[in-house]
């Protein structure tokens, strides 16, 4: 099918990279401009990352405070010196395993790279996303030696787009909001941003895992003899690391499968409308909307994002979620979860109080 503009008239429709496209997004990119794209995880907004005026139209775009860094995104077979002074040699395994993918690496940022993409810090955050749509701008852009700067393609603290409408809803077209185009790439493949593992202090504290994600720990420690540890209090800020992260604007509550039930009726009786979020058998549970997704950890990541943007539509009071396991595959999910929820605490027991 061949690349065709929506009505907004700055999303372009791509099944596969459209060369004449890609090319003009990349010099938009080049003239400081904002471009959305798919990658595996999430769209992301993408500015050139060397540059920090450009830089700061994100954060201004997306609400973001200037300490909270982004992930630069490069093309495949990058020179990594050109970011990081320091490349441990367990970054070049991970890479070789992992890249493209969803896996971000923080290491000790090159000198002449701007503190724009770090918050302020010495670290930088690095990733080769797997997207073809992606894999084709990074290439196209400054000739494949360029960077592009790009956190997830919303408002910050909200959640994550995994379409290119979410994008939209989320600014609005080319006259209205900030972007100069968004390349429409499909549904993104993972659902969930990528794992970010911290190999910044490696003589100090070793490997660190500062997100969990698509990759999970015991595939990282495959690669590199060694199970990266939790984050320290001394640990590089990351991207979508803050406690209040990924959230809808109705509250949000997860429980437990067994309290599920008695939870939906009491809610019912006190009149609350409820959407709910489930990967099991909920049939006998009545509420106002549910959204069913997979029981598999990948399927459900895949459609997370998308089932809290729909629960978020229907005029719930609140957003209940079935509990996922706790197993490992599910550690991504649950991350995202708990964030989601954070600032939500205490809304289900002020709902559920019959007093």
């Amino acid at each position: 099918m061949p690349t065709q503009r929506a009505e907004t008239d700055f999303v372009f429709l791509m099944s596969e990279p459209d060369q004449n496209v890609i090319d003009a997004a990349a010099r938009l990119l080049e003239e400081g401009r904002l471009v959305a794209f798919p990658t595996e995880t999430v769209y992301g907004l993408g500015a050139d990352a060397e540059n920090p005026a450009a830089v700061a139209s994100i954060y201004a775009a997306k609400g973001r405070p200037s300490n909270h860094p982004v992930i630069v995104h490069v093309a495949p077979g990058a020179d990594i010196g050109h970011w990081a002074e320091e490349i441990p040699e367990e970054a070049h395994k991970l890479i070789a395993a992992f890249w493209p993918g969803p896996l971000t690496l923080i290491l000790k940022r090159a000198v002449h790279i701007p503190d724009a993409v770090s918050g302020g810090q010495d670290s930088i955050g690095l990733r080769c996303p797997s997207h073809p749509v992606a894999q084709a701008l990074l290439r196209a852009f400054k000739g494949g030696g360029g960077g592009v700067a790009a956190p997830s393609a919303n408002r910050f603290g909200h959640v994550s787009p995994t379409t290119a409408q979410h994008v939209r809803d989320e600014f609005g077209t080319a006259d209205e909001g900030p972007l100069a185009c968004v390349l429409d790439g499909g549904q993104s493949d993972v659902g969930i941003e990528s794992t970010i593992v911290d190999l910044s202090r490696m003589a100090t504290h070793g490997p660190v895992l500062l997100r969990p994600g698509h990759i999970s720990t015991a595939q990282i420690a495959d690669v590199i003899g060694v199970e990266p540890r939790q984050p320290d209090a001394a640990a590089p800020r990351a991207s979508g690391t803050l406690e209040a992260h990924y959230a809808p604007r109705t509250p949000v509550a997860l429980v437990e499968s067994s309290e599920l039930d008695s939870a939906v009726q009491q809610l019912n009786a006190n009149g609350n409308r409820v959407a709910l979020i489930a990967h099991g058998d909920v049939s006998g549970v009545s509420v106002a909307e549910t959204f069913a997704l997979p029981a598999s950890a990948d399927g459900y990541a895949y459609g997370l994002y998308a089932a809290l943007r729909s629960a978020d539509l229907v005029g719930a009071d609140i957003i209940l979620v079935q509990a996922p396991p706790r197993e490992a595959a599910w550690q991504g999910v649950n991350d995202r979860l708990r964030r989601a929820a954070h600032d939500s605490k205490g809304v289900l027991e002020r709902l559920l109080d019959t007093r």
